[in-house]
C-alpha cells in the first residue's frame, strides 16, 4: 500500500526523524499538517482526509476530524495516552489505535523526579531571585525516609517508584490494575485515598476520570506541605482548589509540565510563586523521542505493509 501519513507531534513535525525515512522507503508521502506547532482542527480538517495513516501527538482528535478522515486506517501515538482519541468513534470508523507503551517512560520519569527535588529544595525560586542579584533563602527538605505516592503505575510510576526508592523514599503506589510482579523493598501498592492522604509528596501518571482527583474535599484530607508533580494530565487537577491549597500553605509546591491548553493562557494559578512550570517536555528527550518514533513507525507499517 502506498498514500498519505500525516505526522502531527510537535517533536517530529518541525525537523523530521531519521526514522519517519522508513515510511517514504515503503512508498508513503509524509505531510505535517501545522510544522513544529500542534495542529488545530482546522489544520487536521485540510489535511488528515486522504490520509491512510497518522503518527500523532497529544492534540485533540475531535469527531469532525475522524468524520473526515476518509481512507484512514490506523492512528499511531507516539505515546501511551490516547485521551485525546475516542477509540470507540475511531475504530467504529474502522480505524485502528496504536500506542507506543513505554516508549518515553524513562524520560518522563526522570523529568518527574527532577520536579520533585526541584521542589523540595525550592530551585527555581532561588534562582529567579539570585539572578535579580537578591540573596533570599528558603528551607527546603531532604526526601529521604519521606513518602511519595505514584498515582498510576504503568511504565512511568514504575520507573518513577524505583528512583524514587533509590533517593530513600519510601513509595506507596495506586493503581486500578496493579502489576503484581512489581515487588521493592519499600514500596507497596495502596489504595487510592490512603495514597493521596497519607504522603509528603504525589506524583501523577495516570489518565483523568470524569472529575478532578485533588479537589477542595481531597486536599482538606492531605498532609499539609505536600508537593504535587503532574506529568500526566491537567484535568486531574481543580485549578481553583489548587490554588486555594498553595494560598493557605496546605500545598507546598505544584509542578506541572501538563496544561488544559498548549501552550496555557496566562493565570493566577501558573504565576504563583510556589508553582514550576516546564512545556510538557517529559517525553522531550533525545532517547525517549528516537524510541517513540521507531515503535510509533513499527505500528503504522504493521498495520499498513502487508506482511
Amino acid at each position: 500500500m502506498t498514500g498519505k501519513i500525516a505526522v502531527t507531534p510537535r517533536s517530529l513535525s518541525g525537523a523530521g526523524h531519521p526514522v519517519l525515512s522508513r515510511l517514504v522507503e515503503q512508498g508513503f508521502e509524509i505531510v505535517y499538517p501545522a510544522p513544529g506547532k500542534m495542529p488545530s482542527e482546522e489544520d487536521l480538517l485540510r489535511s488528515i482526509p486522504g490520509c491512510v495513516g497518522w503518527l500523532a501527538g497529544v492534540e485533540p482528535i475531535s469527531l469532525r476530524v475522524l468524520d473526515a478522515a476518509s481512507g484512514l486506517r490506523v492512528i499511531s501515538r507516539n505515546g501511551t495516552g490516547v485521551d485525546n482519541i475516542d477509540i470507540f468513534e475511531a475504530e467504529a470508523r474502522g480505524i485502528t489505535v496504536e500506542r507506543a507503551t513505554g516508549a518515553n517512560a524513562r524520560g518522563v520519569a526522570e523529568l518527574a523526579i527532577g520536579l520533585l527535588l526541584a521542589a523540595s529544595r525550592h530551585i527555581p525560586w532561588s534562582h529567579q531571585h539570585m539572578s535579580k542579584g537578591e540573596w533570599r533563602r528558603r528551607i527546603g527538605c531532604e526526601v529521604k525516609g519521606r513518602t511519595l505516592a505514584v498515582i498510576g503505575c504503568g511504565a512511568i510510576g514504575r520507573e518513577v517508584a524505583d528512583m524514587a526508592l533509590g533517593l530513600g523514599m519510601e513509595v506507596v503506589g495506586y493503581d486500578p490494575y496493579p502489576n503484581a510482579g512489581f515487588v521493592r523493598p519499600g514500596f507497596r501498592y495502596v489504595g487510592l485515598e490512603e495514597g493521596l492522604c497519607g504522603a509528603d509528596a504525589v506524583s501523577f501518571h495516570c489518565p483523568p476520570g470524569e472529575r478532578p482527583m485533588l479537589d477542595a474535599a481531597m486536599f482538606s484530607r492531605m498532609r499539609k506541605g505536600v508537593i504535587v508533580v503532574n506529568t500526566a494530565r491537567a484535568e486531574l487537577i481543580d485549578d481553583g482548589a489548587m490554588l486555594a491549597a498553595l494560598e493557605s500553605g496546605h500545598v507546598s509546591t505544584l509542578a506541572t509540565d501538563v496544561f488544559h491548553q498548549e501552550p496555557p493562557s496566562a493565570s493566577a494559578l501558573l504565576s504563583h510563586e510556589r508553582v514550576i512550570l516546564t512545556p510538557h517536555a517529559g517525553g522531550f528527550t533525545e532517547e525517549s523521542v528516537d524510541r517513540a518514533t521507531s515503535v510509533a513507525v513499527d505500528n503504522l507499517l504493521k498495520n499498513l505493509v502487508c506482511p
